[in-house]
Parts: C-alpha cells; sequence; structure tokens
C-alpha cells in the first residue's frame, strides 16, 4: 500500500531545478516533498566512480563559468571547491587529414577562413541579441526566424566550407544536435541566453572554465542531504497527476501525495509522458510532442597519466570529421590518472548508439588516437554514458526547439497550467539548458507558487 503524504507542494524531480524550488518553497515556510525516479538525484547531472575507488568521471553536466551567478553562489554556500578546466599549451583543430596546433581561443587557419568565421559569429552574436529572452517569439523577425533551421542559415552566411564546418561543430557541442535539428531563432535564443558564441564555447572566460572537485553531483547531494529523507524520496516515479479546483494530488511508486501545488521538474519530453487528470491544455501537450532532446554519449578515456601535457597539449581537440569531434582533458586536480572526455553528439551518437559498446569505444580511442597519436590506444579504462538510453531523460544536454515551436508553442514552455507549474533548465531564461539556468528556472517555480498562496 502507498504512504499517504499531505503538503503545500510537491515536486517532481530531484535534479538542481528541483531541488533549487525545494530549498526556496522551504525558506518560506511552505512543507514540500520531493518526488524522484531514480535512486540518486541530481537528474542530468551525474558522476561515476573509477576502479581506484577515488576517482570520480563526470558523466553529466560538469563545467562552470563566469555569468552562472546562482552556481557560484549555491556552491560557495555548500563549500564546494572549484578548479580550472586544464588549459595549458596547444590546442589541436583538424580538417580531414590536416591538423595544426594552436594556442589561446583562435585557431590557426587560413585569413579567408579566419575572417569568414569571425563575420558570421559577429552577425550570428548580433541577432541573438535582438530575441527577448522571455518571449523569444516576439523578437521582431522571429516569424522568419523560426521558418528556417540554423543549417539554413549557416549556409546562407559562411562563405567557406570550413568556417561552416565551424560552426555546425558549434551546433554539436553546444546543442548535442545538427544544425539541421532546430530553427534559426532557438540557435539565437539559446546564444543570447549564455551570453555569446565566445562564452557558450569557450574555456577561459567562457562556460568550461573551471569544475568541481569531486565532481559537480556534489551539489544535488549536499542539497537533498540539507532538505533530508523526509522531504526527498528516491525511487519514486511519478506516474498521474490529478488537478481538482483547490488540490493536487500525485500519484507515484509506492506514494500518494495531496499537494495545492506541484512542480513538474524534469524535461519537457518527460513531463508529457505523465498521465493527466484533467489532461493537460492541448498547446502545452502539442509543445512537448516536438522539443525532442539532443544526443550525446560521454565517454571518459582513462590512461596512467595525461600523456598529451608532456607534449604540450591541453588535451582540447576539435575537428570536422567524427565520430569523435570534440574532446577536453577531464582528468581530477592530480592530474593523476589522465583522462581524456570523448563527445558522440548529433548523428554521430545517434549512429553508434546502435553500435555493440565495443566497437563504440574501438571507434571512440581511434578518434583519440586520430588527434593525439598511438599513445592514445594504451587505455586503462573506460566509462560512458548514453543520455538516450537513461530511462528518466532521454536525452541530453536539453531541449531543442524545430522550425515553428517557438513561434507557435512558446508561450506554453512556463505558463502554469491551473496548480501545475514548470520548471528544468529548458525553461530558464539565463543559461538555459545549463545547471546554473536548472537553478533559476527552480526559484521562478516556487515564486508563482509564493506569490499566488
Amino acid at each position: 500500500m502507498a504512504d499517504r503524504v499531505t503538503v503545500d507542494v510537491v515536486v517532481v524531480g530531484a535534479g538542481l531545478a528541483g531541488l533549487s524550488a525545494a530549498r526556496a518553497l522551504i525558506a518560506q515556510d511552505k512543507t514540500v516533498v520531493v518526488l524522484e525516479a531514480r535512486d540518486r538525484v541530481g537528474g542530468r547531472v551525474h558522476g561515476q566512480t573509477l576502479s581506484d575507488g577515488e576517482t570520480v568521471v563526470e558523466v553529466g553536466g560538469q563545467w562552470i563559468g563566469p555569468g552562472q551567478h546562482r552556481m557560484i553562489r549555491l556552491s560557495n554556500e555548500l563549500g564546494l571547491e572549484r578548479f580550472p578546466t586544464y588549459n595549458e599549451g596547444d590546442n589541436l583543430l583538424r580538417f580531414g587529414e590536416k591538423q595544426g596546433r594552436y594556442e589561446g581561443a583562435i585557431p590557426k587557419i587560413s585569413p579567408l577562413t579566419l575572417a569568414d568565421m569571425g563575420v558570421a559569429q559577429m552577425r550570428l552574436d548580433r541577432l541573438a541579441r535582438q530575441v527577448p529572452l522571455e518571449t523569444p517569439w516576439t523578437a521582431r523577425r522571429a516569424e522568419r526566424w523560426d521558418s528556417m533551421t540554423f543549417e539554413t542559415w549557416i549556409v546562407r552566411n559562411a562563405r567557406t566550407e570550413k568556417a561552416r564546418s565551424l560552426l555546425r561543430l558549434y551546433s554539436e557541442a553546444v546543442f548535442a544536435a545538427e544544425a539541421k535539428d532546430f530553427s534559426l531563432l532557438h540557435a539565437l535564443y539559446y546564444t543570447h541566453s549564455g551570453g555569446g558564441v565566445d562564452a557558450l564555447a569557450g574555456v577561459k572566460d567562457g562556460a568550461q572554465q573551471d569544475r568541481y572537485v569531486g565532481g559537480s553531483q556534489r551539489m544535488p547531494m549536499r542539497m537533498a542531504e540539507d532538505l533530508g529523507d523526509d522531504v526527498v524520496r528516491l525511487s519514486a516515479p511519478v506516474r498521474r497527476i490529478e488537478q481538482r479546483a483547490d488540490v493536487v494530488t500525485v500519484l507515484a511508486d509506492g506514494v500518494l501525495v495531496t499537494a495545492r501545488h506541484v512542480i513538474v521538474a524534469i524535461p519537457p519530453v518527460l513531463a508529457g509522458r505523465i498521465d493527466y487528470d484533467p489532461a493537460l491544455p492541448g498547446h502545452r501537450d502539442q509543445l512537448t510532442q516536438r522539443v525532442p532532446a539532443g544526443s550525446v554519449i560521454k565517454c571518459n578515456v582513462v590512461y596512467d597519466s595525461p600523456f598529451w601535457r608532456a607534449d604540450g597539449l591541453t588535451g582540447q581537440a576539435t575537428g570536422d570529421e567524427g565520430p569523435v569531434k570534440v574532446v577536453f582533458d577531464n582528468s581530477p586536480p592530480s592530474g593523476s590518472p589522465g583522462v581524456l572526455l570523448a563527445f558522440l553528439e548529433g548523428e554521430n551518437a545517434r549512429i553508434l548508439n546502435r553500435a555493440s559498446a565495443d566497437d563504440r569505444r574501438a571507434a571512440v580511442v581511434a578518434g583519440l588516437v586520430r588527434f593525439f597519436g598511438p599513445k592514445a590506444a594504451a587505455v586503462t579504462e573506460y566509462v560512458e554514458l548514453d543520455w538516450s538510453e537513461e530511462q528518466w531523460t532521454r536525452g541530453c544536454y536539453g531541449a531543442h526547439f524545430p522550425c515553428g515551436v517557438w513561434t507557435q508553442y512558446g508561450p506554453a514552455l512556463r505558463e502554469p497550467c491551473g496548480r501545475i507549474h514548470w520548471a528544468g533548465a529548458e525553461t530558464a531564461t539565463i543559461w538555459s539548458g545549463y545547471m546554473d539556468g536548472a537553478l533559476q528556472s527552480g526559484a521562478r517555480a516556487a515564486t508563482e507558487i509564493i506569490a499566488a498562496s
């Protein structure tokens, strides 16, 4: 028989958004229960321990950068230490069979390609600043921008094939999707939300600048510890939400919660799979049918030592041919063991999702050998996570909006449905899709409920 609980607010999902909402509500003397489907907290923030029993490699969200004020403030409050992403030496950039080294943020490419890329990026940033973050669908050219894909814009605005390849790399690395998968309006909104192309793609002074000692999952774990086991209930996937005039009833595995309000703080694709009574308004339900999650497999490849550092390399590598197009040094603060983080994103993630685990590992290691030479074949351990296979996520990093979705369904993203409120990184206006955005979304949903009380 299910436990019966009565509280002011029930929160669905114990990721950063749900835990942030719970903290804000409890601070206002509201009673809260958080229902989490998994047997852990953190949602899309997750770390795994290597066979040495000590080293944590991150298979989910991990980086923090300047401007992510909520993450910085909360991590300071919780006593979490940060350390810089390894960034000493040269980066690698590969086009076809030609590979070059460069230091800093500007790659050594032909002046024509560099100028072409610079002009296209300047245009993209300028257009992005014209998109209102609270209401992207009200931008002056929203209908036009939402009617074309980001790929269409790339082809029209970059003249050289290498500049086009770099913009497609931006799409895969930041959105975990192909440029043809989402609208230009979404690309502009997301770019504006994260402070521009350089901020989203960069390491120094960018979104990948710092990491957390022991892994970023320590933050939601610490938040859940502060809330207590009576508030945060694990292994309790929510199956049904019933809403009446003055009450909501939430049915999860093992528990039935009655509350005044509910915050659904999970990705839109999962929120759409809950059974609602009465059914959600059509525009909200149709929204969740149209915002797929990105495709990404994070692959941590472990070595006895970070050999690339001795070769004068940062461990950061990008290339225009897959399956591995983006690589970072993901070693712990001590530098031992050495860890290269290889991303499989967009179409490459979808293709290798269907490969065997052994074939996928072989493809990833071969990609690293292509960048770093034969030393990259001496792998001691390999840890991957395909987020499309995660039952309670179904893709990462976040949702992307195909053509027509923002302009036709945008208002439904955050608009409450009676006593049902929406949170999650996708609903954030600043750093949408990021850990910082998740915190913002939870606080915003809590504020809605407090204002309605």
